[in-house]
C-alpha cells in the first residue's frame, strides 16, 4: 500500500478502533454499576450523573483513556510518517469528544479534571509510544 494512502487511512482507522473499545468498555461498566436508566435518554442520564458515587466513573476514565491510547496506538502502526501527529491527532478527537461529554453531562470537578488531564492527550502520546518500540 502506498505511503501516502496508509497515512491517510491512519487517522479513521485510529479513530474507529479507539470508538470501539471505548464504546465496550463503557457497555462492560453500565453492566457492572448499572444506573437503572436508558444510556440512550440523555436528559436522564444528564440528572443521575451528580447523584453517582465515585465507582461509576471507574469505568467511563478508562473508557476514555484505553480507546484513546489504542486508538493513537493503532493510527501510529498504520501511518508510514508523521506517526506523533496522528496519534496526537486522535487524542485531540478524543479531546473534542471528552469536552462535549463533560458539557452536556457534568459530573464531579475531580473526574472532569482527571478525565481532561490525563485521558487524551496524554494516552495518545503513550499509545505513541509503545508503537514506536
Amino acid at each position: 500500500m502506498k505511503p501516502l494512502l496508509r497515512n491517510i487511512i491512519a487517522l479513521p482507522a485510529g479513530i474507529i478502533a479507539g470508538g470501539l473499545l471505548n464504546s465496550g468498555i463503557v457497555f462492560i461498566g453500565n453492566a457492572v454499576f448499572p444506573t437503572g436508566i436508558d444510556p440512550n435518554d440523555y436528559e436522564a442520564y444528564a440528572q443521575v450523573i451528580p447523584t453517582l458515587s465515585m465507582e461509576y466513573f471507574i469505568f467511563p476514565f478508562l473508557a476514555h483513556a484505553l480507546g484513546t491510547l489504542f486508538g493513537a496506538y493503532i493510527a501510529s502502526k498504520v501511518a508510514v510518517s508523521y506517526q506523533l501527529l496522528w496519534s496526537l491527532l486522535i487524542g485531540g478527537f478524543f479531546l473534542v469528544g471528552g469536552i462535549t461529554a463533560i458539557s452536556m453531562f457534568g459530573g464531579p470537578t475531580w473526574f472532569m479534571i482527571l478525565d481532561l488531564t490525563i485521558a487524551y492527550i496524554p494516552m495518545a502520546y503513550l499509545g505513541y509510544k509503545f508503537a514506536s518500540k
